[in-house]
């Protein structure tokens, strides 16, 4: 207290005072008091570390209590789960009647979402196929400005070249030809759909034209089979102590001894699969299947569903020729009908075609079951 009052008079004594003047002043009261000073520090220093061992010890005994409570409050858990385990149909009904429910708690799965799952999608879609060759992959193709394409076949001849005898006429020859008119028409077909499927499905846009071109090659083998068939030259082969692969053999051989180049054979696949079956059995020799490919005497098989079961194609496909006024086009209309006002889109496709058999005789249409 003796130094506390010591201050207060010197507090008294410089108020006014200039800086320098209470500089000094506190200087000379620290050198004269310098003992007092320390030990009125150490008094204090003790007297705090004796405050804050209180607050420790009380901390202490605060920790000791809580973890007493959640113990206590643990049990006391586990009492009232038991209890309401035991006692579960006791308590289904309360209060004059009303039921209370108790969901049990249990491992999440799907069933505790509300709403969708979240899902990754794939936006194409999963399409039948199109059909292994069409005819036009064949052929040849001739664009025309008209609807008719008229070509001139030599059909016949009468009289002879040969060797001149000294002092008589040369042999005579004169050749007969034929017109044919071939007139082409439209293919054709169309597909509706909405803006709005247009919209929320982005890859309808893609998926129509790949869908539309299936069908329509699909539709243009068909007519052109048709055509085929009545055009190319009949089959004389029968299967009669033959195999299939034979039986093509034969047919390649009439064609050469006609002078016809034989480029393709064309097949069901499943007559396909049959020749590859019985060739090593057969003609090992004539028969290969390499890289993918199945070859008769060197002529490459193809497989096509629009021929029907069990017959067959040998011939020279450069005399065949796909005619064609109008080629292949696929158009959109927004405006087409009433598309306009019901917010349709018509997706078009379409070709102004026919086919040319252009040399019956180099093109044989035959029958595996011929008997």
């Amino acid at each position: 207290m003796e130094l506390e009052q010591k201050l207060n008079d010197l507090a008294d004594k410089l108020e006014g005072k200039s800086k320098e003047v209470v500089i000094n002043a506190i200087t000379e009261f620290k050198a004269e008091n310098k003992t007092a000073i320390e030990n009125a520090v150490k008094d204090a220093t003790d007297a705090m570390e004796v405050k804050f061992k209180a607050l420790q010890d009380h901390a202490n005994i605060l920790d000791v209590k809580l973890k007493e409570n959640q113990t206590q409050e643990k049990a006391k858990g586990d009492f009232i789960v038991n209890a309401i385990k035991d006692n579960s149909e006791s308590i289904l009904k309360v209060k004059k009647g009303q039921e209370i429910e108790l969901k049990v708690v249990g491992d999440m799965t799907t069933g505790n979402l509300t709403g969708d799952e979240p899902r990754s999608y794939n936006f194409d879609i999963v399409k039948f196929p199109a059909q292994k060759v069409n005819v036009a992959d064949l052929v040849g193709s001739v664009n025309i400005d008209g609807g008719t394409y008229t070509y001139t076949r030599e059909s016949g001849a009468e009289g002879s070249i040969g060797a001149q005898t000294e002092g008589s006429s040369k042999s005579q020859k004169d050749y007969d030809f034929t017109t044919v008119d071939v007139t082409t028409d439209f293919i054709a077909g169309f597909s509706r759909y909405s803006k709005k499927m247009r919209n929320n499905l982005s890859y309808i846009t893609s998926a129509i034209p790949m869908l539309l071109r299936r069908d329509y090659f699909k539709a243009e083998n068909a007519a052109f089979q048709a055509v085929l068939a009545a055009d190319a030259t009949a089959s004389t082969e029968i299967i009669t102590g033959s195999s299939k692969s034979k039986m093509l053999i034969n047919e390649i051989g009439k064609l050469e001894d006609a002078d016809y180049d034989i480029n393709g054979i064309v097949v069901r696949p499943s007559d396909y699969l049959d020749i590859l079956k019985t060739a090593k059995q057969d003609l090992e020799s004539a028969v290969t299947y390499e890289g993918g490919a199945l070859r008769v005497a060197g002529v490459q098989v193809l497989k096509a569903t629009w021929l029907p079961a069990n017959k067959y194609y040998v011939g020279d496909w450069s005399r065949v020729n796909k005619i064609n006024t109008e080629g292949l086009s696929l158009e959109f209309s927004e405006v087409e009908g009433t598309n306009f006002v019901t917010n349709n889109i018509t997706a078009r496709i379409e070709s102004q075609t026919a086919l040319a058999v252009e040399q019956p005789a180099a093109l044989v249409y035959g029958d595996f079951t011929a008997v």
